[in-house]
């Protein structure tokens, strides 16, 4: 019982002891005035997130009192920035409170499969920089999937429907500028039957050549999509983006740099970032759910059945 309740103690998140606060509260003058020194500057969006961040959950800044209604007993509760940004302790809370809610209310009760499409290096940055067209290439991307599901369950999009939920990721392993797609879809399709109820057929996991012609279709999809709004021209030997540059544009400069794994500012500027990653451990028969084609990769080697919420929620975090 003793253990259980020293388990239970409330500790303050001091985040300036965490390496990225001090790393951030050390370097992040610098890389401003080395920036104005070359008479650029971040959009005042960038400058936000870092300058609440530095504010997140230190006293000085702010706080609560909260008070025990029976023995009095008073605990400080720091102001957190709320931001949606690269903060952990935000990031962290959002991220259980988004899982439980997940889990408890949307997905429970039904199989699901993550499905994960990444998109190919200069596409990341196109998308990072038209982020408005990222809506639309997310469609594009939830149709052909659903779709797919909806006619292995033997029904049309007319006759039935599938769920998903769809989370933007916009970093890599790395903390490289990376946007990619983890979405979660019901293994299924939900059908109305004749007494005005529905019913749920579920269907097999997604073969090899599934895989395969799915993320084909997707690849093509996108590429028409862009090349009809104009951000992606064709040749007749290539295809390349349409992205002007402007000199004095800072971000663009710092996006490019991150998304191809170099340093953007400094002595070495321009080289390559060394880098460790670690090898994810291979699970049995995963690999028949792994596809790519022209820097498109799909990957659908994740589930959860319907008995499992724990897993589902590790999931869904």
């Amino acid at each position: 019982m003793l253990a259980k309740q020293q388990s239970e103690t409330y500790k303050r998140h001091r985040p300036e002891t965490t390496l990225l606060y001090q790393l951030v509260e050390r370097y992040y003058p610098d890389f401003t005035a080395n920036l104005a020194d070359q008479g650029k500057y971040l959009p005042k969006y960038v400058e936000r997130e870092f300058e609440e961040f530095l504010r997140c959950g230190r006293l000085e800044n702010g706080f609560l009192r909260v008070v025990c209604g029976d023995c009095k007993h008073e605990k400080l509760v720091a102001f957190s920035c709320k931001r949606r940004g690269f903060c952990p302790s935000c990031g962290a809370r959002r991220m259980a409170e988004s899982a439980a809610l997940l889990v408890d209310d949307v997905l429970l009760g039904y199989p699901i499969r993550q499905w994960v499409l990444s998109l190919p290096i200069p596409l990341r940055l196109l998308l990072a920089r038209y982020p408005s067209e990222l809506s639309k290439v997310m469609q594009i991307i939830h149709r052909a999937i659903s779709t797919h599901i909806v006619n292995k369950a033997g029904f049309t999009n007319k006759q039935a429907k599938t769920g998903a939920v769809t989370l933007i990721q916009r970093f890599g392993s790395a903390l490289n500028l990376n946007i990619h797609f983890h979405m979660l879809f019901l293994e299924g399709a939900i059908s109305e039957n004749s007494w005005g109820g529905t019913t749920f057929t579920r269907i097999k996991a997604p073969s090899h050549s599934d895989m395969v012609e799915l993320v084909h279709t997707i690849g093509q999809r996108i590429a028409r999509y862009l090349e009809k709004v104009g951000l992606v021209e064709r040749d007749v030997e290539n295809s390349f983006l349409n992205l002007p540059f402007d000199d004095e544009d800072s971000l663009l400069q710092l996006q490019g740099a991150s998304v191809s794994y170099r340093i953007a500012m400094g002595p070495q500027q321009g080289q390559k970032v060394f880098t460790l990653q670690t090898l994810p451990a291979s699970n049995e028969g995963e690999y028949g759910q792994l596809a790519n084609t022209s820097g498109f990769s799909l990957h659908a080697g994740v589930f959860a059945s319907a008995d499992e919420p724990e897993k589902l929620e590790r999931l869904c975090r």
